[in-house]
């Protein structure tokens, strides 16, 4: 298994001009060897769920507790899940040098942006703005949402499984994601339409505590060089 550690990992194409391009407008300074070394965790999630409703408090604490790890967060930079991350994030922060960065999309709805991105890039294409997740991100987080974060999510786990991305934790937040899991296995796992080995990446987090749990361990590791960080997170593993 390709490590998921290496400081490079998140960039696929080993391609950083375009990458660049994004913390040029940044409204704080960010150089180019933080661009390739710092801990990003993607967040995934609907842009249509209501502000204080159950899971925009799921997401809003997971991103605080994220920004407390002095960790920056990457998300689509709209309105939902995507605001409650950036929320979250900016009210754990306690003056660390961390980041909120949104790569927004172009829609006929839902065009209204996240609470105070401190990176923004818009994008006219979702393939070219999911390529940027991929890009930038350690640990992708999936919390509830429609078909666009089920794409996101299937996405990114084909990419990993193909070897045209580096291995990324993959953690499916809250509870609507337990039957898609189930219905997985008894279907694509059985049936021998993938391998056992595609779900060691994924991982099933009912709450904010268990999901910080995972990406606390994946950081520690990140942050020692140690390799095949998924094989030693057995806990939460799909089964």
């Amino acid at each position: 298994m390709k490590t998921i550690i290496n400081q490079f990992c998140v960039f696929r194409y080993n391609n950083f001009k375009y990458i660049g391009a994004i913390f040029k407008i940044m409204k704080k300074g960010l150089d180019k060897k933080a661009v390739k070394t710092r801990f990003r965790i993607a967040i995934f999630g609907s842009a249509r769920i209501k502000k204080n409703g159950r899971n925009y408090k799921l997401v809003y604490s997971l991103a605080k507790k994220i920004a407390r790890e002095g960790i920056d967060i990457v998300t689509g930079g709209g309105p939902g899940l995507m605001d409650a991350a950036s929320r979250g994030h900016h009210s754990g922060r306690k003056n660390k040098k961390i980041y909120t960065v949104g790569l927004t999309i172009h829609l006929p709805r839902e065009q209204k942006e996240s609470f105070h991105l401190d990176v923004k890039k818009d994008f006219n294409k979702f393939s070219t703005r999911l390529d940027n997740f991929v890009h930038l991100s350690n640990v992708f987080v999936v919390a509830p949402g429609g078909i666009g974060t089920t794409l996101e999510f299937f996405y990114t786990w084909q990419l990993m499984q193909v070897k045209q991305s580096c291995d990324i934790p993959i953690i499916l937040l809250g509870g609507m994601w337990s039957g898609l899991v189930n219905w997985i296995k008894k279907y694509q796992l059985k049936c021998k339409l993938m391998d056992k080995e595609d779900l060691d990446l994924v991982f099933l987090a009912r709450n904010s505590s268990e999901a910080i749990e995972i990406i606390r361990e994946v950081y520690d590791k990140y942050k020692k060089g140690e390799k095949n960080i998924c094989l030693r997170i057995p806990k939460y593993k799909i089964k």
